[in-house]
């Protein structure tokens, strides 16, 4: 071989493979995360970096004032939803993900005859009860609801059972609690759901034939892995026909997540919710426009106003923007990130 020929087109190799070997060994250093010793690592995960996590929740929207909420109730609610955002806080903290959170805080807030989902939920035009919920795993898209249920003690439980253990998304009335049965979840007597200020709701809507629509509860939570998951369960709307299923177990309409946009949990009046399909159409146009979480889901909100659908939202996107909209005088809202201290508000302030 010929060195001296050869000499200059090793030289120009070079100076063309040198700049890439260094930007290569620049990414490796900086992509892969360090592992406690401060040696990066392609086996440690880069998720559980993740520096903002938390969780939103609602316990329902409507035109009340804080003169429509007796003042001896105000610090009841006060304390039960700080609650459910404090045990969120603390089962992502130990690492339980998006969805297991979300089914904790929504059971905890079912348990409560303060809100319209599972023990306080509304009585249909029947005086009987009739419960929906669902939830949904923004990571994998799978997802989770029944409806139209009366003998399960916490119907968020059952939508969770439907995304884990079954090729379905909604399972419905006697069916959906046959199932339930079978997965052994608590099951009770319908009586279990009453409670005498719905009971009074629903005389007082007989008499003016009034068909009351909010008190749903939901949660979004976005966890240390950076997984997003929404839930939501309700009563209903007092004095509902009977076999009436509103948005809260309809995947789109009530409760969508994904890990590319964003979680969302609605409350208000299910039908506008239904027909405007809302909780995805914020997600959408946080994909296909472009827009911010707090922009898509304000003109979602204010545009469901204009054709007569009141409500609200609650949400995170991927990187742990929250927002809770409504277009009402009231909604029950709280959330809590990591870092901060949790907040609660009620009224349009």
């Amino acid at each position: 071989m010929n060195w001296d020929k050869t000499k200059p087109y090793l030289f120009i190799l070079v100076i063309f493979l040198l700049p890439l070997v260094v930007i290569s060994l620049f990414k490796m250093r900086h992509e892969l995360p360090a592992n406690d010793n401060g040696i990066r690592t392609a086996a440690h995960d880069t998720a559980a970096e993740k520096t903002v996590y938390g969780l939103v929740i609602h316990g329902g929207a409507g035109n009340f004032t804080p003169k429509d909420i007796p003042a001896e109730l105000i610090p009841e609610y006060e304390a039960t939803m700080s609650e459910a955002l404090h045990m969120g806080m603390k089962g992502i903290e130990r690492g339980d993900s998006a969805l297991q959170v979300v089914v904790l805080v929504i059971k905890y807030l079912e348990d409560s005859p303060l809100f319209n989902a599972g023990k306080g939920s509304v009585f249909t035009h029947e005086g009987t009860h009739e419960l929906d919920a669902s939830v949904m795993d923004g990571k994998t898209k799978m997802a989770g609801a029944v409806a139209g249920v009366s003998h399960i003690k916490n119907p968020i439980e059952a939508a969770q059972c439907v995304l884990a253990h079954t090729n379905h998304v909604l399972l419905v009335g006697e069916g959906a609690e046959n199932f339930a049965r079978n997965q052994q979840l608590q099951m009770v007597e319908p009586g279990y759901f009453s409670t005498e200020k719905q009971r009074k709701k629903l005389d007082d809507a007989l008499k003016k034939e009034k068909k009351e629509k909010m008190g749903t509860v939901g949660c979004v939570v976005l966890d240390k892995n950076g997984n997003l998951a929404a839930g939501t369960s309700t009563g209903g709307m007092t004095n509902k026909m009977k076999g009436r299923v509103g948005d809260t177990p309809i995947i789109g309409a009530g409760t969508y997540a994904d890990n590319q946009t964003c979680a969302i949990s609605a409350t208000g009046h299910g039908e506008f919710f239904i027909r405007y399909s809302v909780a995805y159409d914020i997600a959408a146009q946080m994909q296909y426009l472009n827009l911010s979480i707090d922009e898509a889901s304000e003109k979602v909100i204010q545009k469901l106003k204009t054709f007569g659908g009141d409500g609200g939202v609650i949400g995170m996107d991927k990187n742990g923007k929250v927002i809770m909209k409504f277009n009402t005088l009231g909604m029950f809202r709280g959330y809590y990130l990591k870092g901060q201290e949790p907040a609660i508000s009620f009224f349009n302030d």
